[in-house]
């Protein structure tokens, strides 16, 4: 079966799901798109390696690094493999250079691993052809309407944050900590640093 790579595109609190946030992962050379719903503590591990923030104490993903590293293991991609009554399943290719092994996980660990071992993301086509949504197609899906907005908005993110005065800036990274919306927490911050 032929592997389809695939990209963070986007990651905000979904507004179907209370607690719960979107992962917006797209083809890599194509126009569909495939959501995912996953949990604030899992979106938190994604969003602060995306943001490149460094924890003080290391969470449970950086631990799964440190732990293969230790043992000589190291991850060279993973793969979102079936979906199953709208649950989505993934595994984590691992080597020591002579043993390959695959470790079942959900989705949103096996990105925060990926993400923490700098690999590729793949899934399949059928993956894609029961879960996906073309960009090309009006979607109909809420999920989806609501964050479109966000992978590719009018004016972007950073153009929005260089418009506003500190004040408000300060106001928006508190809302932003208060909502756990880390990733646009550090957005905010890095623009308060370059005005500082």
């Amino acid at each position: 079966m032929e592997k389809i790579k695939l990209e963070i595109l986007g990651l905000s609190p979904s507004s179907s799901q209370t607690g719960s946030f979107a992962l917006i992962l797209g083809e890599e050379f194509g126009p569909r798109r495939l959501p995912i719903i996953i949990g604030m503590f899992e979106a938190q591990a994604i969003a602060i390696e995306i943001e490149k923030i460094e924890p003080n104490r290391p969470m449970t993903h950086d631990l799964f690094k440190s732990f293969a590293r230790t043992f000589h293991y190291s991850v060279s991609e993973i793969s979102i493999t079936d979906i199953k009554e709208g649950v989505f399943f993934a595994r984590i290719h691992c080597t020591d250079g002579i043993k390959d092994t695959y470790i079942d996980a959900r989705p949103s660990d096996a990105i925060a691993i990926a993400l923490r071992f700098n690999v590729p993301i793949y899934t399949f086509e059928n993956v894609l052809s029961e879960a996906g949504i073309s960009t090309n197609e009006s979607s109909k899906d809420p999920l989806i309407d609501d964050i479109e907005p966000e992978i590719k908005p009018k004016k972007t993110f950073g153009e929005i944050l260089k418009e506003n005065p500190i004040e408000q800036l300060n106001k928006m990274l508190q809302e932003a900590l208060a909502n756990e919306e880390y990733e646009k927490a550090a957005k905010i911050r890095d623009e308060l640093d370059k005005r500082n």
